[in-house]
């Protein structure tokens, strides 16, 4: 009888990968705790499944690392985790018994445990907690719109408390003007931002009731989502003392309950910077006057006494920014993008990102309802952002566009023309600003647009492609050729490239020439040169490029792969080339079409 395949003798020590790696049924040997127990220690101390090279028990099973699961043992969450598996016994065995009142008196004294220790082990600096700031936010963003389902114990205490991360995040980010990108897609409102250094993406759905399905386990991300929210906890904590605000903030009960919570949060920020400059700074002062003050400014917080219909207090997150607070040129531009910009938004518009957005980049906003900073009569308004056809009042001293102008102007950082983005009409592509068109090969006519509108902005005129200086004398005739009639402007400038080139070659012809270079010899070359290109495929591959010759067969792989993406690459540009073709020739049949009806 032979031996078995991973045969080791008595007695003779395991090396190698039986060595560094076990199964999880033997991690949860080693370690004592039950299966979901096993999952929640994994999550929370970031301990992942490893792959080996050399699967010793077979490649159904999963493979930890033992030095990660030694790690867990020796952690007092471990401890807790034991301690609260008993404690839930004795609450089952007074249930059983049907001794209500001790299991009640229990369930009153249940341990609890916290993750204070275990963010600070994984985290050490602050700047690694904001590298790891992408999934937290996401699923924070998430939860806080789902619904409260005991059923999968999604309760409502946790919707809440999501929630409030949400705000508080979102309100420090408006407050110090750190967003910097916005795109609105299928599944959410993508954001980025950059919090001293770290860029930072997350992603908020939108405001629509969410139906939650049976095939996601509720429970791994609950329990992701224990850690997440203790993190940014964490995170906020320290971004508000940084501006010096006290965290937690203690919101208006009365904006709270219209839910107006970033509303709130903004006379919270206001309140804190008007105390910090109105306390006297005397050396001498004692506890018990500072506390008198915090107890004075959290009353007079609760008791509404800060104004409500001020137009400045709505985000001072624009104005009196703390001197201690480093702005730098990226900040300083987003600061004052919507600078005296009077923004009110209509009942059908995304109310919560308009009121994030909007106030980060310098402007003041408003909305129908309770609560709001001024009403919509105001004559002070310039803009309206709405998204239905008809409007019951139009005012004349402001304009009405769709939501799509705000992040577009966002993206752009230059305030566009609002009339592509009136109402009733088609806007003009949202283009996401995480795509470089310029690797991609593919650039969009509407982005050319505006690298033509920054420029102009900037008073820095560039000619459209294929048109000289003379054409264009001032910025007002660039714009209106370049944004008005944008198609025969690129017509007439391929054109005008396709001469230049026949032009060059015509000078290097004579050129030639006059060197002596007779053109037979030139076609003769050129015939030799398409004999060759037609020889079969063998001789090509012999004359192959030697370097790629000499490559391993794993690099040649992965050469072919490059290339393979490449060439994807192209002809997805082409297709998107194609497409605009077929556009723009329905455009001109439909144009001809109208031009012969009317006549």
């Amino acid at each position: 009888m032979g031996k078995p395949k991973h045969y080791r003798p008595p007695g003779k020590k395991k090396e190698g990968n039986a060595a560094r790696y076990v199964t999880r049924s033997q991690a949860i040997k080693i370690l004592q705790v039950s299966l979901s127990d096993f999952r929640k220690l994994c999550i929370h101390k970031g301990v992942f499944p490893r792959e080996p090279k050399k699967k010793v028990k077979g490649n159904h099973h999963t493979y930890y690392h033992l030095k990660d699961v030694m790690y867990i043992l020796h952690d007092p969450l471990l401890e807790k985790f034991r301690e609260i598996r008993a404690y839930q016994r004795k609450i089952k065995k007074a249930k059983a018994k049907k001794n209500d009142e001790l299991a009640k008196l229990l369930l009153s004294r249940a341990p609890s445990y916290r993750l204070d220790m275990v963010i600070r082990d994984r985290y050490p600096t602050f700047i690694d907690a904001l590298r790891d700031l992408d999934d937290p936010l996401t699923m924070v963003h998430l939860f806080a719109m789902l619904p409260a389902i005991d059923r999968l114990k999604i309760e409502v205490k946790r919707i809440h408390n999501c929630r409030r991360l949400c705000h508080e995040w979102q309100a420090y980010i408006s407050r110090t003007h750190k967003l910097r990108k916005a795109f609105v897609a299928v599944k959410g409102i993508y954001y980025q931002a950059e919090v001293d250094g770290q860029k930072i993406t997350w992603l908020a759905p939108h405001a629509r009731q969410q139906v939650l399905t049976d095939d996601v386990d509720f429970n791994v991300m609950l329990t992701f989502l224990e850690f997440y929210e203790a993190l940014l906890g964490f995170v906020n904590f320290q971004l508000y003392h940084s501006i010096n605000v006290k965290y937690p903030p203690i919101l208006d009960p009365r904006l709270e309950a219209l839910a107006a919570d970033l509303y709130a949060l903004s006379r919270y920020f206001d309140a804190n910077h008007r105390a910090v400059i109105q306390e006297p700074q005397v050396a001498g002062s004692s506890r018990s006057e500072q506390e008198q003050e915090e107890s004075d400014l959290r009353l007079a917080q609760l008791q509404h006494q800060l104004p409500a219909n001020e137009p400045g207090a709505l985000m001072h997150l624009v104005q009196d920014a703390s001197s201690e607070i480093e702005e730098d040129e990226t900040t300083r531009n987003c600061k004052i993008l919507f600078q005296n910009k009077k923004i009110f938004l209509s009942r059908e518009v995304p109310r919560e990102s308009l009121l994030f957005v909007i106030p980060a980049f310098g402007g003041i906003v408003s909305w129908e309802g309770d609560g709001a900073p001024f009403a919509e009569s105001d004559d002070s308004i310039t803009h309206q952002i709405v998204d239905r056809p008809t409007q019951g009042h139009v005012y004349l001293s402001r304009e009405y566009v769709q939501p799509q102008w705000v992040y577009d102007c966002i993206n752009a950082r230059i305030i566009l023309p609002t009339e592509p983005y009136m109402v009733g009409r088609d806007p003009p592509p949202h283009l996401s600003p995480f795509v470089d068109d310029e690797a991609e090969g593919y650039v969009p006519d509407y982005a050319k647009t505006i690298r033509q509108l920054q420029a102009a902005a900037k008073s820095d005129i560039q000619p459209l492609p294929g048109t000289g200086n003379d054409e264009l004398d001032n910025s007002q005739n660039m714009l209106a050729e370049g944004f008005i009639n944008r198609t025969e402007a690129m017509e007439a400038a391929e054109k005008k490239q396709e001469m230049m080139l026949l032009e060059k070659q015509y000078h290097n012809e004579l050129k030639m020439e006059l060197q002596g270079v007779s053109s037979i010899n030139k076609l003769n070359s050129e015939d030799t040169k398409s004999k060759e290109q037609s020889l079969p495929d063998v001789e090509e591959q012999s004359a192959e490029d030697p370097s790629r010759l000499m490559m391993s067969r794993k690099k040649r792989g992965l050469y072919k792969a490059i290339e393979m993406g490449k060439q994807q690459k192209k002809e997805r540009v082409e297709k998107l080339k194609e497409r605009k073709r077929n556009i723009e020739a329905a455009q001109k049949s439909e144009k001809k079409h109208r031009k012969a009806q009317v006549s």
